[in-house]
């Protein structure tokens, strides 16, 4: 499989020395604002979202391979505030916060102002969109789907590494319940793979394909990661979707025996950290607690995960050399 230096080199910064993705999520928006002030989470300040985003990011950026930043409140904050180490990939969204449409059938929308090339222009190492997607709702997946193929153009054209998340949801009454909606949640989650990786995108940012509240066999729940496995054309991570550590750390372990190449972790490792008023005990909590679940996490990866060049052909992490006077038509 042919892969762009650009594309090449950001793929390189966002993995560890294995390969593997140990990945921090630090973008979220809306759901950090409720987090923050359940009550009144417009009363959350610009300040209050960027001075825990700083704080977090201080804490486990020495210890991910990568972190994932948003334009609003974090990227070029950590960046400016010297919080990001240089060897660190660096992963900005490019979402707007939330859905437009109904519940029950959500289009993504870009965030106002931001790009692709902007993306590309803060030294970036790739592009992340989260999507929420149901593969059985044609019409907007169809919407959803040409959003991302514009995009991947857009990366292809700024040669620029480029992340898809896909969201699954309840899309009827039927779904409503959780155990319901589990029910459904493995074949929505395959096909979502299938789709989104027939796109030229790099990496597939994977929802577990199960609910193990409501499925606890370890022996299924291998062989619907390897079945998600099977269907991904490209290296996948996993994302933890708000659950709590313990159920992600489980999740990343069958996951990346199965053949993921690692994780990109949010809340599973910092979610406690926001109901802490005082930002001195919020930053020991960070130290002390996200770092080792983070640390944790690591280990399993490396000791399971399969590394993400492996999927595009090369197992020693080398592909084939650049051919003479190459740089003349990059």
């Amino acid at each position: 499989m042919n892969i762009s230096i650009g594309k090449l080199r950001g793929l390189q910064q966002l993995a560890d020395s294995k390969g593997i993705m140990t990945m921090c999520a630090i973008d979220h928006r809306g759901a950090l604002k409720r987090a923050l002030n359940e009550e009144n989470p417009d009363a959350v300040s610009y300040q209050d979202i960027v001075d825990f985003k700083l704080d977090l990011c201080q804490a486990v950026a020495p210890f991910a391979s990568a972190i994932l930043l948003d334009p609003e409140y974090g990227a070029g904050q950590a960046i400016a505030a010297g919080l990001l180490p240089g060897p660190k990939g660096l992963l900005v969204s490019v979402e707007k916060t939330g859905y437009t449409g109904d519940s029950t059938a959500r289009i993504t929308e870009l965030l106002p102002g931001w790009s692709v090339k902007k993306v590309k222009k803060m030294g970036a190492s790739a592009v992340k969109l989260l999507i929420y997607f149901r593969p059985d709702l044609k019409d907007v997946a169809s919407k959803q789907l040409d959003l991302v193929a514009r995009l991947a153009d857009q990366c292809l054209e700024e040669d620029i590494a480029f992340l898809v998340e896909p969201v699954s949801y309840p899309a009827n009454e039927g779904e409503v319940s959780s155990k319901k909606f589990a029910e459904v949640k493995p074949g929505l989650v395959i096909e979502t793979a299938r789709q989104i990786t027939a796109l030229p995108i790099d990496v597939l940012k994977a929802e577990f394909p199960a609910d193990i509240r409501f499925e606890q066999d370890e022996e299924k729940l291998l062989e619907l990661c390897q079945e998600l496995n099977e269907t991904s054309r490209l290296p996948w991570v996993l994302l933890s979707a708000g659950v709590d550590f313990e159920s992600f750390r489980k999740q990343v372990k069958i996951a990346c025996k199965a053949g993921a190449s690692g994780f990109l972790a949010g809340r599973a490792l910092w979610q406690e950290g926001a109901q802490i008023r005082s930002r001195e005990e919020r930053m020991d909590f960070f130290r002390n607690t996200a770092v080792p679940r983070l640390k944790e996490l690591a280990e399993i990866a490396d000791s399971y995960g399969k590394p993400w060049y492996s999927r595009i052909g090369a197992e020693n992490g080398k592909l084939a050399p650049v051919t003479e006077g190459w740089y003349r038509s990059y």
